[in-house]
Parts: structure tokens; C-alpha cells; sequence
């Protein structure tokens, strides 16, 4: 079970927390988003796999987890010959933690929307009404 909002705000946290926070991402996707992130160039799904030393089909499910996430780019590479292959790369920091911040504010939003509804209901219930 997910901890409770004042739980969260008494634990420490790190920047990286945020990837399982906002997207509810996993400890191997942290892996591979840091291995991304550390390489001088951008990577292959066979090189994520090498890095953090996982089967390619385990790296392929984190990548595509962090690719709808946001925090991954892909591009496509053309053979002269013919053919292709994808490579990966982080994402612009600017550019996730605009859509970070516009997801903490849609959050906010709809829990004050909650909050309002929830006065609303309750704010001439008298105890014993409660209790029901």
C-alpha cells in the first residue's frame, strides 16, 4: 500500500524519488534513466541492458516505461545500406520537470477541489451524523 501524503512528507526524499513518485516508475527504470543519463552518447537498448546488467527484454520494458513517462527520447538511426535501429537518450530536464510541474499543479488543483467537497458535506453534520 502506497504511503499516506504525511508519511511521504517526513521521509527524506532524493530529485530521482521522482520518477516513482509522478510516474510510478521502478527501481530498475531509475537504473536505466541513470545509465542514460551517465553515457557520454545516446544508447541502445542492448547497451541499457549491459549497463545495469539485466536481460534486454527486462531493459526494453523499463525503457519503454520511461519513454511514455517522458523522461526518454528516441531516435532513429538509418543504415546506408538499409534498415534501422533506435537509440535513447534523456530527455531535456527543462522539458520533464515543465511537465512535472504542470501534473503537481493539475495534482493540487483537483485536491482542492476534494477538500471543498468534502467541507461542503460534512460542515453541518453534527457528531452523532457522523457517526452513520
Amino acid at each position: 500500500m502506497p504511503d499516506s501524503m504525511s508519511e511521504q512528507l517526513q521521509r527524506d526524499m532524493e530529485c530521482e524519488g521522482l520518477l516513482e513518485c509522478f510516474h510510478g516508475l521502478k527501481q530498475l527504470d531509475r537504473e536505466c534513466f541513470e545509465a542514460l543519463v551517465e553515457a557520454e552518447s545516446a544508447l541502445t537498448v542492448d547497451e541499457v541492458a549491459e549497463g545495469v546488467d539485466r536481460e534486454r527484454s527486462t531493459a526494453y520494458r523499463a525503457v519503454q516505461r520511461l519513454l511514455e513517462a517522458g523522461f526518454i527520447e528516441k531516435e532513429q538511426v538509418n543504415y546506408d545500406q538499409g534498415g534501422y535501429y533506435h537509440v535513447y537518450h534523456p530527455a531535456e530536464a527543462q522539458k520533464v520537470s515543465s511537465e512535472m510541474q504542470r501534473m503537481l499543479n493539475d495534482w493540487y488543483a483537483k485536491m482542492g477541489q476534494l477538500i471543498g467537497e468534502f467541507e461542503d458535506k460534512y460542515e453541518d453534520a453534527t457528531p452523532a451524523e457522523l457517526r452513520t
